[in-house]
């Protein structure tokens, strides 16, 4: 397997930048708010079961990602196409051979 080009990094770096830090800046900016609401106010308790369920549906979602990185899910990703096409052709082959 050749290894990923320097400049292929770079650009996946600049657009993972270019999506996520405007997505931490509201998250984090929202987080912020439901803070200062709960803590002084009583009546901003009713967010704490949206917010709990985003955090865990994250926290979930990001033990899935790590899971699949460190199983080298996305070490080889044309493997699983490879492994198909080359089924395919073995059960095309056993089916013709068992129609003559």
């Amino acid at each position: 397997m050749q290894p990923t080009p320097r400049s292929s990094w770079r650009f996946t770096v600049i657009i993972a930048a270019t999506i996520l830090l405007p997505c931490l800046y509201g998250f984090g900016g929202k987080f912020l708010e439901f803070v200062h609401i709960f803590r002084g106010n009583a009546d901003g308790m009713f967010a704490v079961t949206p917010i709990v369920n985003y955090l865990l549906a994250s926290l979930g979602f990001f033990c899935l990602l790590a899971w699949a990185t460190m199983r080298g899910m996305f070490r080889d990703i044309e493997a699983p196409k490879t492994t198909f096409l080359e089924t395919e052709e073995w059960l095309d082959h056993r089916e013709a051979e068992t129609a003559k």
